[in-house]
């Protein structure tokens, strides 16, 4: 069944390729009711598990359902599709955990070239040593898309708040993993508001925002940036806690994300919302209601 009250977040007559908004959604029901999801609520993008995110043993994906997802995609026109990796990965783990985590990437980018997903999402991983964590996930992913294994879905990394021993938390770490890969036209990165802001970098104030882009410009590329997480921080700057808030919410605040839907240089870039699932005091989902807000920033402009 679609979310409750969907249809108050506005659908345009027109697609907006400037601004590719979208939320995580959930699978219940079957993979393709993510897409079905997506469409209801008005949006061109979303990402979704292609299975359980919390267990490394998972049922074999028919070809029945693969084929019900590739023909709703088609039918319902979403763009990009974007798939989540499991929370269990760790590329730099102790080696038991470390093999089982290559596993899993190889099986989650092949049930995305079956459904044709466009780009897999994962968090590097920790590692008490960071240079030498940077070596295991570079060396990882090395070993999941070697040398000459161009075509295929993207692996995008995602940027981390920071907390223990996790590694990507600065686009230093980020760049150094990716310097070192031996295909990679297969990978880029996924930038999280909440995360960066809970790492440190600022997103408030113009200047601000010009010297976070600005760094992650000169030590990674915009070029690699494939894909944005939109989430408010209900923890401060720097705070290195991932708790995600409602846009305008938290300690971002509307203007962070007014300038960041506004970048022309982020034009067309899948947004993807993982913002808190559940209904507002007024019984609107909060995709909808969230959604809205994002809107609501772009046409101030």
């Amino acid at each position: 069944m679609p979310p409750r009250k969907t249809s108050t977040f506005p659908r345009s007559k027109r697609r907006r390729p400037e601004l590719r908004l979208g939320a995580h959604l959930s699978v219940a029901g079957g993979l393709h009711q993510a897409l079905e999801r997506a469409r209801a609520y008005g949006f061109d993008t979303v990402a979704l598990f292609v299975r359980n995110q919390v267990q490394w043993a998972c049922p074999p994906l028919s070809e029945e359902a693969a084929e019900r997802f590739r023909r709703a995609r088609q039918q319902l026109g979403i763009d990009p599709v974007i798939a989540h990796g499991s929370y269990l990965v760790n590329l730099a783990g102790r080696p038991e955990i470390r093999d089982k985590s290559i596993a899993a990437v190889r099986e989650d980018l092949a049930r995305c070239a079956r459904l044709e997903i466009d780009a897999l999402v994962l968090h590097p991983g920790t590692c008490e040593n960071v240079e030498k964590g940077i070596r295991l996930i570079a060396d990882a992913l090395n070993a999941i898309i070697p040398a000459g294994s161009e075509a295929g879905p993207m692996i995008l990394l995602e940027t981390t708040a920071g907390k223990g021993n996790g590694i990507g938390h600065t686009f230093e770490h980020l760049a150094n993993i990716l310097r070192r890969l031996d295909c990679p036209e297969r990978f880029g990165v996924c930038l999280d508001t909440c995360h960066v802001f809970a790492a440190g970098y600022d997103l408030r104030s113009a200047e601000a925002y010009a010297r976070t882009m600005e760094a992650f410009d000169r030590l990674i590329g915009l070029k690699r940036l494939r894909a944005i997480h939109l989430n408010d921080s209900q923890r401060d700057l720097g705070s290195r806690v991932d708790r995600h808030a409602h846009i305008g919410a938290g300690r971002i605040g509307r203007a962070g994300f007014s300038r960041l839907v506004n970048d022309p240089r982020l034009r067309g870039l899948p947004m993807i919302m993982e913002t808190p699932k559940g209904t507002d005091a007024a019984g609107d989902d909060w995709d909808a209601v969230n959604a809205r807000a994002i809107l609501r920033l772009r046409r101030r402009q």
